[in-house]
């Protein structure tokens, strides 16, 4: 015979009672916060609530023009179809066996690359800062840069239409795939040992020379600690010259300019011959 579960004692009753008080009294508190912010942007004597109702109407008005076009509801359709289609691909991923290794490895990872992550923030930050102050000096390059990738994709895309032959040669293609499968199908399993061994190997390898490396690493570490003068005492000598040398490439850079520019002036006068009586400037290179 099943036994009667015990009733609440008096504190437990008392307790249940303050916390369903005290919820309650925040939900009310909530919903008053709620309504005096509605109150405030909806009040029509500083004048914005009628900016407000009048911002809202038009945002309404736009999108549902904007919505009943063709081409939105065409949209709409696909986005659904396409949200239905991951939904249900992606449903059994969710129950299947093999998403709790998986999760697992996500778990592990993320707990892994934390610290990391923490780590390298603050040099991955000034490279982005420093990243984004190239991309603004190099903006006047971006439209070339713009221009010749859009004459590659144009290239490309005869290519890539010129694929469409693969869609009419479906069976072909399902015989070269079934004799893949058929001639590959007998070595998975002494590829699957072989896997093993090298990861035996791979792992008795491993163990036998790390320390030795730790080792090699603290001599270098060390080595590196000792000639650290030296090493700047070059930096300093290669930085001085490149100083000294500054003025010479900067001159020999100019030169070279003017003499681009003089051999385009003359290739130009070449190819496109002045009318009659029209007048030929040449630059100096001097």
């Amino acid at each position: 015979m099943a036994t009667l579960p015990s009733l609440p004692s008096r504190d437990d009753m008392l307790r249940m009672a303050r916390s369903t008080t005290d919820i309650t009294g925040q939900l009310l508190d909530t919903a008053g916060n709620i309504t005096r912010i509605a109150i405030n942007t909806l009040d029509p004597r500083d004048g914005s609530g009628a900016e407000a109702i009048r911002v809202l109407r038009e945002t309404t008005a736009g999108l549902a023009e904007a919505s009943a076009s063709p081409q939105a509801q065409e949209a709409f359709y696909r986005v659904v179809d396409t949200l239905t289609r991951l939904g249900t691909s992606g449903a059994p991923l969710a129950v299947h066996p093999v998403s709790a290794p998986a999760q697992a490895l996500l778990t592990v990872l993320g707990d892994s690359l934390l610290p990391v992550l923490d780590a390298v923030e603050p040099a991955v930050e000034e490279f982005a800062a420093a990243l984004g102050d190239l991309v603004e000096a190099a903006s006047p390059l971006l439209p070339a840069a713009a221009g010749v990738a859009a004459g590659l994709l144009l290239a490309l895309t005869p290519l890539i239409r010129a694929a469409d032959v693969l869609a009419d040669s479906s069976p072909e293609l399902r015989r070269v795939a079934e004799a893949l499968t058929a001639a590959l199908a007998p070595l998975l399993p002494f590829q699957v040992a072989l896997a093993q061994r090298a990861a035996t190997a791979g792992v008795n390898v491993v163990r036998a020379a790390l320390p030795p490396l730790a080792d090699l690493t603290e001599a270098a570490a060390a080595t590196t600690k000792v000639a650290g003068p030296v090493v700047v005492a070059g930096e300093e000598l290669l930085v001085a010259a490149l100083e000294h040398l500054q003025p010479a490439l900067l001159a020999a850079t100019s030169r070279a300019g003017r003499v681009a520019r003089a051999t385009a002036v003359r290739v130009t006068a070449a190819v496109a011959p002045t009318a009659e009586g029209a007048v030929v400037v040449g630059v100096s290179t001097a």
